[in-house]
């Protein structure tokens, strides 16, 4: 499944690149996230507890950082599983510019399920992920800064 989106915060753009670089925020924001735990500056450690349609599991994985252009954007890339309800792999790449006094931050991306998951039907797992993503920048948003008009 493929995601595109864009939001404007009301944040300067080396304010945004630093949240999306910080461990803490990114806890914040992640839905169900029960740990993220970072290993060097380009690796980090999740562990997720979701619900998905009948599904619920406890996701562990792994998360790099790749492409970095500072303040200006990377590649995050992840995979992890969730025991008999599968496994999940994706990756996003999110750009950020200015936009008057804010910033205006894009992002591409993209998932795959396995197992259980994968068996709920591709219109449930799109949703999901739609409103995961959604959850994720609107909490990211209130954190950084609130979104512009």
């Amino acid at each position: 499944m493929d995601m595109n989106s864009e939001r404007r915060l009301a944040a300067s753009r080396q304010a945004v690149w630093a949240a999306l670089n910080d461990v803490d925020v990114l806890k914040q924001c992640i839905p169900g996230c029960e740990s993220l735990e970072k290993l060097s500056d380009t690796e980090m450690t999740a562990k997720v507890k979701l619900g998905i349609g009948p599904v619920h599991a406890t996701f562990t994985g792994k998360v790099t950082l790749s492409d970095l252009d500072p303040p200006n954007g990377y590649r995050l890339s992840g995979e992890g599983t969730g025991g008999i309800a599968g496994h999940a792999r994706g990756g996003a790449t999110v750009h950020l510019s200015d936009d008057g006094e804010g910033t205006l931050m894009k992002y591409e991306a993209q998932a795959e399920v396995g197992g259980r998951l994968a068996q709920l039907g591709g219109r449930l797992i799109d949703s999901a992920a739609k409103k995961l993503a959604d959850q994720f920048f609107e909490k990211f948003a209130g954190l950084v800064g609130e979104p512009t008009a």
